[in-house]
């Protein structure tokens, strides 16, 4: 399988990064309370629902399938040559496109807070810097922040590690190291491993309201997050290494893992509600939530990958062009969703027509902005490893076959 290029890893990825529009469209119109400062006039209780659905698998899948990529990455080549693939793929668009999207970003919400205020769009300069919230322990979102590519700025520290790591583990005895794989491929291998994987994730978790480790966006590693989110990482690591076992167990057990993710995803709406209620001690109710819902999140990870493996592992066209778009729908896809949900917020419709509605534009401004700015523009290259040619036309050459993985943004 060395050589195997995996379409429905690809493809699974490519879903996560397009959740992002569903799910920043969708935190405008939370009923419940929100760390954010805007909020459209319209809001529904199955914003709430989507927004904890999306949030219980997005970010775990994500980083399960970047440890994938990464420890494939040093198979085919060594740790160095994955990290110089990463500082192409993920720091340099990074430090290339935080400064536009912290700009615009800051303006458009700006404008959205304006609105909310005097029902008015427009400019108040004197806000800017004072738009914090509260989300994680140890005090407000820092002004200057990561945004929400928070997502590969963790990614590339979890590979700038591996380096100091994997000499540390050469340095360790063979029995030791091997004593290590075994524990962790029987973590990932058995129905019980995952429920003593949700542990560490619990114990992270209760220091959050609700047991939900959501993000600071500091560019100083937050301690919960970077845990949090390095298991995940460190299990797609390990992935890589016992695939061919793990994959055929994801798609024997595809819907046994379908069925105790939704029973255990409903447990965890159900602890929600105790939690509101003030039955258990705070620190005790905050518990009991992030180990249920980090239970629906392993079991909602491996489902998803298991049904990508079995049903959407071709070469797909339409999904390879969804798959080469994802990361630049990734970088821009906020501006959207701010810009459109001013343009939305007096318009005289429910929340769930404006949910539709930013959705689809914001999708379909995304997939045109990519064909025309960025699939056949350095941009493309800079972002997927290639650059799609024209012929003299205009017209788009036909390929023999999609760029290797190494190419991937990962």
């Amino acid at each position: 399988m060395h050589d195997e290029r995996y379409h429905a890893l690809d493809n699974l990825r490519a879903l996560v990064m397009w959740l992002g529009i569903v799910l920043h469209v969708a935190v405008q119109h939370m009923a419940g309370p929100s760390d954010l400062p805007w909020r459209d006039s319209q809001t529904t209780p199955w914003a709430d629902l989507l927004l904890v659905w999306i949030h219980n698998f997005r970010v775990p899948v994500f980083f399960i399938l970047a440890g994938f990529f990464a420890a494939m990455l040093v198979a085919r080549s060594d740790v160095r040559g994955m990290i110089s693939h990463r500082i192409k793929r993920i720091a340099l668009p990074f430090a290339l496109f935080w400064p536009l999207l912290f700009v615009a970003m800051s303006l458009l919400i700006n404008v959205y807070i304006q609105l909310m205020k005097t029902g008015q769009p427009g400019l108040d300069l004197s806000l800017l810097g004072k738009g914090t919230d509260t989300r994680a322990p140890g005090g407000d979102r820092p002004f200057i922040n990561t945004l929400h590519l928070w997502f590969i700025y963790y990614l590339l520290l979890y590979c700038l590690l591996a380096l100091p790591v994997s000499r540390l583990m050469a340095k360790l005895g063979s029995g030791f190291k091997r004593n290590l794989s075994g524990i962790g491929d029987t973590l990932i291998g058995h129905w019980w491993g995952l429920l003593l994987l949700s542990v560490p994730l619990a114990l992270v978790g209760s220091a959050y309201p609700y047991g939900m480790v959501t993000p600071d966006g500091s560019f100083v590693p937050n301690i919960y997050e970077f845990l949090h989110s390095g298991v995940f990482f460190l299990v797609g690591w390990r992935c890589y290494l016992c695939r061919e076992s793990l994959f055929a167990a994801w798609n024997r057990y595809l819907w046994r893992l379908l069925t105790a993710a939704i029973l255990f995803f409903i447990a965890s709406l159900v602890c929600f509600e105790i939690a509101k209620q003030g039955v258990l001690p705070q620190w005790q109710g905050r518990l009991l939530i992030a180990y249920v819902y980090n239970c629906s999140t392993w079991l909602w990870s491996f489902f998803f990958i298991g049904l990508f493996l079995r049903y959407a592992s071709g070469n797909n066209r339409v999904m390879r062009y969804l798959s080469d778009s994802s990361y630049w729908v990734y970088l821009v896809h906020m501006l959207g969703t701010l810009g459109f949900g001013i343009l939305l917020y007096q318009a005289p419709l429910s929340a769930l027509e404006k949910m539709a509605v930013n959705t689809v534009l914001t999708s379909l401004a995304c997939l045109i902005s990519y064909h025309l700015m960025v699939r056949y523009s350095v941009i493309g290259k800079l972002l997927n490893g290639r650059k799609y040619p024209r012929n003299q036309s205009g017209q788009v050459q036909q390929g023999t076959g999609a760029p290797d993985l190494n190419e991937n943004k990962g």
